[in-house]
């Protein structure tokens, strides 16, 4: 068994200038895809506030998405690396704490933001007020 690395409080006090992978693991492709500062501007913006609605910003998002038809990528792959793109404030963080490799395919994307940001729980408090239960 190894011994552990003693470290002086010097180096315990250092900021990390290691830079962490994103969650998303993005497929490896031959061609080229650069995202264009214009097209950046038109993704909506979901900031993770209560009052937003998780659902219209995927929605938002994937018009604007199929608007891009770069050759050599699938829609699929165009969606998930420009996903941080639409992110601000809260969402954001949420993304960048996620650990490497949390987010493999676009669906499982749109999975965790939903759970996260539309909770189960949520859903079912919303069909109660429907409902008129309570």
């Amino acid at each position: 068994m190894a011994e552990p690395v003693q470290r002086t409080l010097e180096e315990l006090a250092n900021p990390n200038v290691i830079q962490q992978p994103l969650c998303i693991q993005f497929p490896t492709t031959d061609a080229n895809f650069e995202l264009k500062s214009g097209i950046i501007h038109l993704l909506p913006t979901f900031c993770g506030l209560a009052g937003e609605n998780p659902h219209k910003h995927l929605k938002e998002f994937h018009i604007v998405c199929t608007t891009m038809k770069p050759q050599g990528f699938t829609e699929e792959q165009i969606s998930s690396q420009d996903f941080p793109f639409s992110l601000a404030d809260k969402a954001k963080d949420w993304l960048y704490y996620l650990p490497y490799g949390a987010i493999m395919t676009w669906d499982n994307m749109k999975q965790q933001f939903l759970e996260n940001f539309f909770p189960a729980l949520r859903a079912a408090n919303i069909r109660k007020d429907i409902c008129g239960i309570r």
